[in-house]
Formats: C-alpha cells, sequence, structure tokens
C-alpha cells in the first residue's frame, strides 16, 4: 500500500510539473495564436539556471552559489524570460508554421549548447547534486516527496490563480483579439507584434519554472532531459486537454503523463527484452496516435474553449 501511494506522489508531482509548462504554452498558443515549438529549449533554460545558483560548488563548472530554493525559481523564470525577449525580437515576425520551424532549431541550438558547453552545464555528464528544499523537511522518502507535492501544489495554484485572471483581464482579451484578427485589433490601435512578444515571453517564463521545479525534484539535470519528444509530449498535453482552457491544459497534462508511464510500464512487462530498447519509440507511436484521435473526434479537446457571448448580443 505504501509502495501505491509513494508511486502516486510521484506520478502527481511530475504530471503537475508538466502541466506548468503546458500553462505557458496554453498562453502563447492558446490565448494568443504563437507556434511555440522550442519548449524544450525554454524548459532547459529554468532548468540549468536552477541548478546553477541552488547547486554545490562543482570542479571546473560554474555555480556553487547555493541561493535558496524561492531565489532559484525566480531566477530560472527571469533567465527564461530573458531568452524569449531575444528568441522572440528575432522570430516573432514570424507566422504559423514559419515561427514553429524557427522555435524548434533554437530548442535543438539550446539543446546542443547544454550538450557541449561544460562549463556552464557540464556537458554529457550533466550537473548533479541539485537541492531539493523538501528533504530539509521530512525524513524519508514519502515524506519529502509529499511535501514537495504540496510545494508544486502551491505553484500551479498560483500559476493558474494568475493566468486565470490574466487571461480575463483586457490584456486577455486583447490576446484573443489578435489570435483571431491582429489587422483588426492594430485598427483599434493596439499593438500586435508588442503583446505578441509579452505573451511568448510569459509563456517562456512559466515553461522555465516548469524545468525549474523538474530539477529539483530529481536532483540531476543533462542535456538528455531536453530532447524534442519534450515538447512533442507537452503539446500533445495541451490539444487533448483543450487548447485555450486552463483546466483543460492541466487534464491533459495528467492523462497524456498517466497514459506515458502506464505505456512505458506495460511495454517493460510485456514486449520482450531483446527489443524493450525500442520502447520509448512504442511510447511516442501511442501519444501519436492519441493526438490523431484527438484532432479527428475532439478538436477542441476534451475542455475546450469556453465561448462567451456579449451581454449585448444576448439582450
Amino acid at each position: 500500500m505504501i509502495g501505491l501511494v509513494s508511486y502516486i506522489v510521484f506520478f502527481l508531482i511530475l504530471s503537475l510539473i508538466f502541466g506548468i509548462a503546458v500553462l505557458g504554452l496554453n498562453l502563447q498558443w492558446g490565448f494568443t495564436g504563437l507556434f511555440n515549438a522550442g519548449v524544450a529549449g525554454f524548459t532547459a533554460i529554468g532548468a540549468y539556471t536552477m541548478a546553477i545558483l541552488t547547486g554545490p560548488a562543482r570542479d571546473a563548472v560554474l555555480g556553487g552559489f547555493e541561493l535558496p530554493f524561492v531565489v532559484g525559481l525566480i531566477g530560472a523564470m527571469m533567465a527564461s524570460g530573458i531568452g524569449a525577449v531575444i528568441v522572440g525580437l528575432a522570430t516573432l515576425k514570424l507566422r504559423h508554421e514559419y515561427l514553429a520551424v524557427a522555435t524548434f532549431g533554437i530548442a535543438v541550438t539550446i539543446q546542443l549548447v547544454c550538450l557541449n558547453w561544460e562549463y556552464l552545464t557540464g556537458g554529457t555528464l550533466g550537473l548533479i547534486g541539485i537541492p531539493n528544499p523538501s528533504k530539509a523537511w521530512a525524513d524519508g522518502p514519502l515524506a519529502q516527496n509529499a511535501l514537495y507535492l504540496l510545494v508544486v501544489l502551491v505553484v500551479v495554484g498560483l500559476t493558474f490563480a494568475a493566468l486565470e485572471r490574466i487571461v480575463k483581464s483586457p490584456w486577455g482579451r486583447m490576446l484573443k483579439a489578435i489570435r483571431e484578427d491582429d489587422i483588426a485589433a492594430a485598427s483599434l490601435g493596439k499593438s500586435p507584434e508588442r503583446v505578441r512578444l509579452e505573451a511568448f515571453v510569459l509563456g517562456c517564463m512559466i515553461m522555465g519554472l516548469s524545468g525549474a521545479l523538474y530539477v529539483s525534484f530529481i536532483g540531476y539535470v543533462s542535456p538528455w532531459d531536453f530532447l524534442p519528444i519534450v515538447t512533442f509530449q507537452i503539446w500533445t498535453m495541451l490539444i487533448v486537454g483543450g487548447s485555450a482552457n486552463n483546466r483543460g491544459a492541466l487534464l491533459g497534462a495528467l492523462i497524456v503523463w498517466g497514459v506515458w508511464t502506464m505505456s512505458g510500464f506495460v511495454i517493460s512487462r510485456v514486449v520482450p527484452s531483446e527489443i524493450q530498447a525500442q520502447g520509448g519509440a512504442m511510447q511516442a507511436v501511442l501519444i501519436g496516435l492519441i493526438l490523431v484521435v484527438t484532432l479527428l473526434i475532439r478538436p477542441r479537446g476534451l475542455i475546450g474553449e469556453e465561448l462567451h457571448v456579449s451581454r449585448h448580443a444576448r439582450s
């Protein structure tokens, strides 16, 4: 029984951490229409920033600042935001698939930088010893994970509440107006370029927060944690749950991560050992099938965008 509870806690922590990244993507795609295919790259920036700011001193590697956990989270968001400003200024004049290709290329570039810049990232070996604050608060893996789950729940709750207020504010309504028709929005005196950049930066900061929470929980970070499959997973979570709906984003994260982990368990038990090396490919194919079925049957996702009718139209 304790083993089952431990697994559920572990599963919820990772699902909700992914859910934070999905919320960031939802702000960009669901509410603003920005096709960001570089999610893994901005998550990596946040993760490595957390590792550098909060981790112990390492030989021939930048770091050793051992700053508090909260400072690491803030630093991760700021670093991802700065990266997003640089990328956004260079790419946000592109549209749709062109923006997707550009951001995907940037994410691959970030992953290669993490792989080769050993002084900053530890190279292929990555960085270890990233502190988990729950280990100082409790004894035993289950108690520590339960406390970290509480931390993640608080962060998810704050992020969700903030985004709900943002998208229901005049600025949030402007996001939707630009998504639907940027020319009409510009004719009303709005600046689509500035608003897109703001939404892109804020979404990437949330992705950086997700990466920081992930590495603090795992205690280790390497370039192999941020391969393109991560972007594919997060996009699938959003589409399955429903874009332009923050509740749908979190639901999609729980469902898709549940399918991913359960399929991995089934593959490890059912598939012959000699072909289990292809298990990751089988999981990716399964997630791809779920994505296709969702687009065919429920193109708006399980919880699609809430439709609002003007009170003047109702009357």
